[in-house]
């Protein structure tokens, strides 16, 4: 009788662990490989490293100054354009796990909500 109370006991405590690790850990995971991959894509598009990298090089190897005044304008513009989406994806990657960390939360205080 005792040992079955006691299996009981441990497998209620073990599948609270399980959700919680599978939830959030899990989900943390998923967030990150959606997160990162869209980073890589957007990579390919905009390829800050390398924009970076030749900043101060004149556009298509025009080495008149107009070369070079286009080149400071146009990587410029892509380097800011580059970043400020970067930074929109991390911030959506971020809400999104926020979101999902709050969700059996706020299942929870709906289910309170109601039965007051």
């Amino acid at each position: 009788m005792s040992f079955s109370i006691v299996y009981l006991l441990h497998q209620f405590f073990w599948r609270i662990w399980a959700f919680i690790r599978d939830w959030y850990v899990g989900g943390f995971r998923r967030v990150a490989h959606a997160t990162i991959s869209t980073l890589e894509r957007l990579d390919h598009i905009f390829a800050l490293v390398i924009t970076l990298r030749h900043f101060g090089e004149p556009l298509y190897g025009d080495r008149t100054i107009i070369g070079y005044i286009l080149g400071f304008m146009f990587r410029t513009f892509r380097a800011l354009i580059a970043t400020i989406l970067y930074l929109l994806v991390v911030a959506a990657g971020i809400a999104a796990y926020l979101f999902w960390a709050l969700i059996p939360f706020l299942i929870i205080g709906w289910g309170f909500a109601e039965t007051v």
